[in-house]
């Protein structure tokens, strides 16, 4: 199967987000309007603009619905606040649906606050990240639950995205993970792929997706040693696919393979979602061809275009085919 043949089953496709939902609000700043505070004498940051757009699992939703993929949700907890209504619109203005999104008055939306400065475009100011360090509300994780096992039947691709780096308050929970693992053993014919930054060596019969760094820090947790085919084995799932950045990735299961990038890239303009994009490629691609170096390639392809826009790129079927014939 060639790649456009592939994509053109994309728009049959329908695919679910799970877990860490957030807000990204990119801020950019005039250094020149940096005059203090009055009141504390501490010079300002002053915004003059400000863009919005799904971050963390949303980053992988919006990959997904720039790759043509025809029905994208997200599954995740917003709070009753600004944020969360901010959140909702952006994920609405990419035909992104968030009707199976728990609201919960307990829980601040997920918000990474991103300082871009005006005269060269860079992000150089320390990030206000706004983030939950309590576990989150039990009658929160109990929606969560009851949404998942009740829409899973309806999508062929299943995306987790386990972002949480603090050890309460992310949205995959225990209860949750436990979840996951039966609908993988239940529903073997879909796929269910995993990206989680502190916890890969605690999920079990997915594919799993860590970056060479998180996949290093799992083993040493579960066994002291670097050892990626013993991390697979523990998982237990089909595959686990290891990104290596500019590199390219190595597949872990029955046999390992490496798959190397797509195409060179001396100077990216920015790395900043670029795991989300494989994941989002590549695990559509797998459903469709069911081909796991097929899926990795085509996954490093798309991450090879958004990684030549700024922030947290997306790739349309049109650029990963000039892309692809560059």
């Amino acid at each position: 199967m060639t790649v456009e043949q592939m994509m053109a089953i994309f728009p049959a496709r329908r695919a679910l987000v799970v877990g860490d939902i957030c807000l990204d609000r990119w801020c950019t700043y005039d250094p020149a309007e940096a005059e203090p505070s009055r009141e504390t004498g501490i010079p300002r940051i002053a915004v003059v603009s400000t863009e919005l757009t799904p971050g963390a699992g949303g980053t992988i939703a919006n990959n997904l619905a720039s790759l043509d993929v025809g029905g994208v949700s997200v599954l995740g907890v917003i709070g009753e606040d600004g944020a969360g209504w901010d959140l909702k619109q952006a994920l609405k203005a990419r035909g992104i649906s968030h009707d199976l999104c728990v609201s919960d008055p307990g829980v601040a939306t997920f918000t990474y606050t991103k300082l871009i400065n005006a005269t060269n475009g860079e992000e150089d100011r320390p990030r206000v990240d706004f983030v939950n360090k309590r576990p989150m509300p039990e009658s929160a994780e109990q929606r969560v639950l009851r949404n998942l096992r009740n829409a899973a039947p309806n999508f062929d691709v299943i995306l987790v995205s386990d972002q949480a780096e603090t050890e309460a308050g992310g949205v995959v929970t225990p209860a949750v993970r436990e979840v996951i693992t039966a609908l993988a053993t239940r529903h073997q014919e879909k796929v269910i792929w995993v990206d989680s930054r502190r916890r890969p060596e605690h999920f079990r019969k997915v594919i799993m997706k860590p970056n060479e760094d998180e996949a290093t820090a799992a083993c040493k947790r579960a066994f002291g040693e670097v050892n990626f085919e013993k991390l697979w084995k523990q998982i237990g799932g089909p595959w686990m696919v290891v990104t290596h950045a500019e590199r390219g990735a190595l597949v872990v299961g029955s046999r390992m393979t490496w798959i190397p990038p797509a195409k060179a890239i001396a100077k990216p303009v920015d790395i900043c979602g670029a795991g989300d994009s494989f994941s989002a490629g590549a695990a559509v691609a797998y459903s469709i061809t069911g081909d796991i170096e097929m899926a990795a390639r085509f996954g490093n392809l798309v991450a090879s275009v958004t990684i030549m826009k700024k922030g947290t790129g997306t790739a349309s079927p049109a650029e990963v085919l000039r892309a692809l014939r560059a």
